[in-house]
Formats: structure tokens, C-alpha cells, sequence
């Protein structure tokens, strides 16, 4: 599919590299596989992603610079996958940022943390804290969650090493988030995936769409219009434009981000289709507002060393 109608550059704020043969992804390589929110990830198994595959996928597309998002590296070398990046990033050109690993609840955190602070590329980390599978089913507080004292004494020591936090979390955890936020003004957080509103049924939406208005409170919180897909399901704009529009008249458009999730929202939809997709999406909004969202706002959240193009 060709992409037409961009009159502005692109950042893609949340992307994944891996090598298959020689790094340790164990949710890619290991069985049983693990339960995943858009169903069978057999495709994903055992194919490498690299920048020549995300070349080839983004020919055409005005994609000027990107940042990868760490894709779950065995635990056990907790830096390990941010200093490959940061090597592949020295070879390639790409990524200009990166979001690395880091576990908040264990006791290596320190040590971890400093050796991130380090690498140049790394800009914040992520954490998927444990999260329940539906609403009635919360548990405040539980061990490995946003609730755990020793999760939110990790997230509190981000400030200190300059590093903002990425969070992968169902909606109905927002309210965690945001205590976490309360707590720690001076971190940046950044909700991926849109909140994960998987559930578009009237109720569910109203859910999510008051979690995230509470979580827009803080100013100091972000959000990645990505990870859209449903399972089952083609990537269409009738299905996700609601929801689009919803997160940035929530947020507003200078705290919105697109971003491509590839390759793993390439089990709903195409990248070329993606970002056709994300374009029309905003068709209507002022030139500034779209280019904050596929550009401006990236470059400020990522301290990226590249001009802004609205002021």
C-alpha cells in the first residue's frame, strides 16, 4: 500500500528490534507460549526484526527518526538488550532513542539503573507491572503491582538518573498510575498502547474513557496512540478512530504520540496501511496539531536532537 498525503516528517515513537539467533527473548523462543492480548503470536516466533526488515516495511514513508521499546529480554541480563541497541543504533543510524528494561520491584534496581543511565540512547525504562484481568478483579496494593511499596520506591528513584517510565498496563489500573504520578511529579510517565481499551462495548468504553480523564489530570502524563488492534479483527479507521480522537480531546494534542508498535501490531495490519490509517485518523485537525502528534511531541518526550517543527 503507498502512503500519500504527509506534508510533514514522522517520528515512530515505539518500535521493537530483535534478533532471534542471538539474543534472549523467551516469550519468542520459549513454550508454552504466553497468553497475548491480540491471540496467536505464532508469526512473530522465531523471524528476526531488525532495521533492514523496518526499512523495507517504512520505504516511502516520511520516517525521520525512531525509538525502540524494549521487547521483553531475559530478565536475567537486565541491561543486556539496551547495549545491543545502543551498538546496533551506532551501525545503523536508527534508533535515536531507546526505552530499556528495568525491573522496579527488584532488588538489582540500583545497579541496573546506573548502568542505563549510562548509555546515551536510553531515555526512560519500562516496567509491565502485574495487572488483573478485568475490572472487578482488581487488587490494590498486590505484590509485582503499581500498588507495591517496593515498585513505587523503584519508580521514585527514576528522578535521580533522569529517566522517564512507560507503562503497559489495562485501563483499569489507571488509578494506580496516577497515585504513582501524585507521588513523584518530577518523572515523566508515559502510557503506551492508548490505555489498552480492547473492550469497546458501551460500558467498557465509558470505563476507560473516565480512567484516562483522571489520569490526564497529571500534567505530567503522556500517552502513545498505538497498540490499537483488536483480536480477530482487521485494523480499520472505523473501528479506532473514536478512540483516537477520544485520547487526544482527553489529553490534548500536545501530549498525544503516535507511534507503529511493529512488528507486533503487524499481526492486525500493515505498516504502510498503520500509518494511512493514523493520518486520516486526524485529516481533520490544524497542520500544527498533526505534526505535534507525529512529530513535535516525540522529539521534547524522547530529548530527541532534532528541530521542532511547529514552535
Amino acid at each position: 500500500m503507498r502512503v500519500t498525503g504527509f506534508d510533514h516528517p514522522i517520528i515512530d515513537a515505539h518500535h521493537h528490534y530483535w534478533d532471534l539467533t542471538q539474543n534472549p527473548h523467551p516469550w519468542l523462543r520459549d513454550l508454552p507460549m504466553i497468553p497475548f492480548r491480540y491471540g496467536d503470536y505464532g508469526p512473530l516466533r522465531g523471524r528476526d526484526f531488525l532495521p533492514a526488515d523496518y526499512a523495507a516495511l517504512a520505504a516511502g514513508l516520511p520516517i525521520l527518526a525512531t525509538v525502540t521499546m524494549e521487547g521483553e529480554w531475559d530478565p536475567a541480563d537486565p541491561w543486556g538488550e539496551a547495549r545491543w541497541i545502543s551498538d546496533l543504533a551506532a551501525r545503523e543510524g536508527r534508533p535515536a532513542a531507546h526505552v530499556a528494561q528495568a525491573w522496579l520491584d527488584r532488588p538489582d534496581l540500583p545497579a541496573v539503573l546506573e548502568a542505563l543511565a549510562r548509555l546515551p540512547l536510553v531515555r526512560g525504562v519500562r516496567h509491565k507491572p502485574r495487572s488483573a484481568a478485568a475490572p472487578h478483579l482488581l487488587e490494590r496494593g498486590a505484590i509485582g503491582g503499581m500498588g507495591d511499596p517496593r515498585f513505587r520506591a523503584g519508580y521514585a528513584a527514576l528522578a535521580a538518573h533522569g529517566l522517564h517510565f512507560e507503562l503497559q498496563t489495562p485501563w483499569w489500573h489507571l488509578d494506580e498510575a496516577l497515585d504513582l504520578v501524585a507521588a513523584q511529579p518530577e518523572v515523566t510517565l508515559i502510557l503506551n498502547h492508548t490505555g489498552l481499551p480492547a473492550d469497546r462495548s458501551v460500558a467498557g468504553l465509558a470505563g476507560w474513557r473516565a480512567a484516562m480523564r483522571r489520569l490526564a489530570e497529571a500534567p505530567q502524563a503522556l500517552v502513545k496512540l498505538s497498540g490499537l488492534g483488536l483480536p480477530g479483527r482487521p485494523w480499520t479507521l472505523a473501528d479506532h478512530q473514536p478512540v483516537i480522537h477520544e485520547t487526544i480531546e482527553i489529553f490534548g494534542p500536545g501530549r498525544c504520540i503516535f507511534a507503529s508498535n511493529f512488528p507486533v501490531d503487524g499481526l492486525c495490519v500493515g505498516f504502510a496501511e498503520l500509518w494511512e490509517g493514523f493520518r486520516q485518523a486526524v485529516a481533520d485537525l490544524p497542520r500544527s496539531e498533526r505534526i505535534a502528534l507525529f512529530h513535535d511531541n516525540a522529539v521534547r518526550a524522547y530529548r530527541l536532537a532534532l528541530p521542532l517543527l511547529a514552535g
